[in-house]
Order: C-alpha cells, then structure tokens, then sequence
C-alpha cells in the first residue's frame, strides 16, 4: 500500500475535513449508513465527484475492511482554470495552457509535467475521470515539477475548450489526422495545447471544438512518436516561436 492510497468511512471523511487532495475517490454501489450519509454530504461540498463501483474492484485495491469507501490523496492541489485565466490577463501575461485528454500513464504524465514546467505552462488541465493519478509515482517522474505548476482536474474538457475560446484563448489539438504542421501556426498569442489518449487520441468532442489541428511530421516507417515525446516537441517549438518573437 503507498502512502497516497486510504480506505475506510470515517479515515476518508477525515482526510477531506483536514483538507486533503482527493485524487480519486471510489465507492461501493448502493452504499448506506449514517456515516456514508457524512461522507456523501462533504463530497457534495467540495464538489468531489465519487466513482461507484462494484465491491469487487474495492478489493482489488485492499482486501482489508474499506468499508465500501476507497480514496487517493494527492500532495499537489488543483486549481479550476476559470480561476487562473483572468489571473493571467491581469497580470498582463499571455495564457499558455496544456489540456490532457485521458493520458493513463503515469510516467507519460509526470514527464509531461515537467517538460511543461520547464516552458513555462500556466496551467495543466486534465479530466475528472479516465485520466493518469497525480499521484507520488507522477510527481516523482515530474521530477517535482508537479509541485510548481497548475493541475486543473476539469469534469468536462469540451466544455473548457468552450471556455478558453471565449476567453480569447486559440485551442490548437494535436493529431496525426491534421493537415498542418506545428511549424505552420502561431503560439505566440494566447493558445492551449491539447495532446491526446496513449491508445485512442483526442475525444471527437474536443477536437471537434478546436480551433487549429497540428501535427508533427514523420519521416520514417513509424506512424506516431510516444505522447510525451511528441509534447515535448510542440511545447518546445511554441517556446522557440514565443523567444523569438521577443
């Protein structure tokens, strides 16, 4: 068991009461009790979203009583991006945002993390459900960069997209099906980078709301470079374009 992984009614409650990141939370189909009712109650205030599950993927996390309750704590804070965006233009600051559409691997991630510390991301978004943990395996891929950058855990990344744009924000998603090259479009003007799903890529809906699709190009017999790769890339060509613009 890690330290970042609790069980159990009253710990959880507890843990969310003291303050607590909660990553994810999983509970136990049709739950009842007293104390589920407390737990239900200040899930509903801090907005924390819980998955429901059969018992059986609970005791895949502990064979010990859970009591139908089991939750990852996070050491890294999240932040809602309607927050920090009139915070950046204030501050006079040009917007450069990452959104991940359901990366599961959480060294991609940490990676991704870093990288975009190192270019100076404002904020990395990532969904409620079906992406990687922040968990102590990220942040130790991160490097701690996780530490010193922006998490947004958003419940639906279109309707960010929706947001951004209204914002002034241009939403360029990264994908083997666009026409135009990396090198083709302007970053240096407030823009949100959407990199996709190990596996599948980004979700119709999200690509679907975005302004420009990019690619990187390939050259040899592979088709697709690994995400983090690939990110680091486009974030670092972004940074070249914003340098020299300066």
């Amino acid at each position: 068991m890690k330290d970042d992984f609790i069980f159990g009614l009253r710990p959880v409650l507890e843990a969310i009461e003291a303050g607590k990141t909660i990553d994810k939370i999983f509970v136990q189909n049709a739950l009842q009790g007293e104390i589920y009712a407390e737990l239900k109650a200040i899930l509903a205030k801090n907005k924390i979203r819980p998955n429901y599950v059969p018992v059986e993927k609970l005791n895949r996390f502990t064979r010990k009583n859970h009591q139908g309750v089991v939750a990852f704590i996070s050491d890294v804070p999240f932040h809602k991006i309607e927050d920090i965006v009139p915070e950046l233009f204030e501050q006079g600051k040009t917007p450069f945002i990452l959104i991940l559409d359901r990366l599961t691997d959480v060294r991609n991630f940490g990676a991704i993390c870093r990288t975009a510390e190192c270019v100076g991301i404002d904020a990395v978004i990532i969904p409620e459900k079906g992406g990687a943990p922040v968990n102590s395996d990220a942040i130790k891929t991160s490097a701690g960069a996780m530490y010193n950058i922006k998490i947004c855990k958003e419940p639906n990344l279109a309707h960010v997209v929706d947001f951004l744009q209204q914002s002034g924000i241009s939403v360029f998603s990264a994908t083997e099906k666009a026409q135009k090259l990396i090198y083709d479009v302007d970053f240096t003007e407030p823009c949100a980078i959407v990199m996709g799903n190990e596996e599948t890529g980004i979700s119709k809906e999200v690509l679907h709301h975005s302004d420009e699709k990019i690619k990187l190009p390939i050259e040899g017999k592979t088709q697709s470079l690994n995400v983090s790769v690939a990110c680091g890339a486009i974030l670092y060509e972004a940074m070249r374009q914003k340098l020299t613009k300066i």
